[in-house]
């Protein structure tokens, strides 16, 4: 067993971090002073927890608690646990199913939970590192209490070191070893928050290394790289990052832009998306502020076209810099947005005869096109005109 499973708490005091959900008075805590149990569904990064915290809540009560993975359990699994979780009814105890990664079951597959859910035969605790919003079907969302788990802090963190190094029992604590100051903040910022991921490269630098005192140098040997990205192109990270980058852009915030685009590259996103978003930023969010922007934007993405990787990463930030340091205006997004409303709210108004076409001698007649001239000298109605339906003939849509 690795060392993130043997220092695993085996009760709620000593659980670290998420207070804001175990801490004295909060949901989990009064959830299990009371006895009670409600299926719930947890949200947050790798590593914070969400697995123990699952194994506690079916502890603290008596419960028989069955694990498996979203990944490689099916419908298969689930019918042997219903008929488990009968007998445990039978004899007066609940059971507690934790689905890891519950976000890549399919609808058929949580559909199939939905019945016993509903039943109370069985309590769910799914963990997602999805929005499950997006991931989990509403049916089963409505059946669940959803709780966000937090990446755990600095604080956090450094206790689940000094815990590992000083147990002698489960830790590692038997080889008397010190991490420099150095060291242990470049493992937890390598290990990203992730709990797990530091603990066991914790145990690989103390039991494979002689140096009694640990420094940034084995820590580095142990990574082998110079950072651990969280990102997903097709995960929360993807589209909390592009969100990130987007509005530091809008508030013209440089350091911030660069710092997110950077990112982005790290992690090895496509640099067409990037210079895509940049192209709907500047017409969105820059307008005709900046006229130069579009084409800035535009001109940006052909080039990362042409030139490719990694040449493109110096185009990109290019246009990044000027975006954030253009002039804003929404206006003509605006004027958009309340053309849109009218026109959904008024889909068939006449269009004043004076600007439609008059193809004929019939259409002239009644009107079609009257007051309409195109000549060398002229071209546009004779006189003071609406270009809009009666009903919207005074609306101003731009405010620019």
């Amino acid at each position: 067993m690795n060392l993130a499973y043997r220092m695993r708490p085996q009760t709620l005091d000593e659980f670290v971090g998420q207070e804001h959900i175990v801490g004295k008075g909060k949901f989990i805590n009064q959830m299990l002073e009371n006895k009670n149990l409600f299926s719930l569904i947890f949200w947050g990064p790798p590593g914070v927890g969400k697995t123990t915290l699952a194994f506690l809540i079916a502890k603290a009560v008596n419960a028989q608690f069955f694990e498996f993975s979203g990944v490689t359990a099916g419908k298969d699994d689930l019918r042997k646990i219903i008929e488990l979780a009968k007998k445990n009814l039978d004899k007066k105890q609940r059971t507690v199913l934790f689905i890891d990664e519950i976000h890549r079951w399919n609808k058929a597959q949580q559909d199939a939970l939905l019945p016993f859910v509903e039943s109370g035969l069985i309590t769910l605790i799914g963990a997602t590192t999805e929005n499950p919003s997006f991931s989990i079907n509403s049916a089963l969302l409505s059946r669940c209490k959803v709780l966000v788990l937090k990446s755990l802090n600095l604080k956090d963190l450094q206790t689940l070191i000094q815990r590992a190094l000083t147990d002698k029992q489960n830790g590692l604590g038997k080889y008397k070893k010190k991490l420099e100051p150095n060291a242990e903040e470049l493992l937890i910022r390598l290990s990203g928050g992730d709990a797990r991921t530091m603990l066991n490269a914790l145990e690989i630098v103390v039991t494979n290394y002689k140096q009694t005192i640990i420094n940034s140098e084995l820590i580095k040997d142990v990574f082998q790289t110079k950072s651990t990205s969280l990102y997903d192109k097709k995960g929360d990270q993807h589209y909390d990052t592009v969100s990130a980058f987007i509005k530091s852009m809008r508030a013209s915030n440089v350091d911030g832009a660069l710092y997110y685009l950077a990112r982005m590259l790290d992690a090895g996103e496509d640099p067409t998306f990037i210079a895509r978003r940049m192209i709907i930023f500047a017409s969105e969010d820059i307008g005709l502020a900046d006229r130069g922007a579009l084409i800035q934007a535009n001109a940006g993405f052909e080039a990362v076209h042409r030139i490719g990787m990694p040449e493109s990463q110096l185009i990109l930030a290019h246009i990044c810099v000027y975006l954030s340091l253009a002039k804003k205006s929404r206006a003509t997004t605006n004027a958009l947005g309340e053309a849109m409303q009218a026109a959904h709210e008024f889909p068939n108004e006449p269009i004043p005869l004076h600007l439609r076409n008059a193809p004929t001698d019939l259409m002239k007649e009644l009107g079609y096109a009257k007051g309409y001239k195109w000549s060398n000298n002229y071209v546009g109605p004779t006189e003071n005109q609406s270009f809009l339906p009666e009903k919207l003939k005074d609306k101003k849509f731009w405010k620019g």
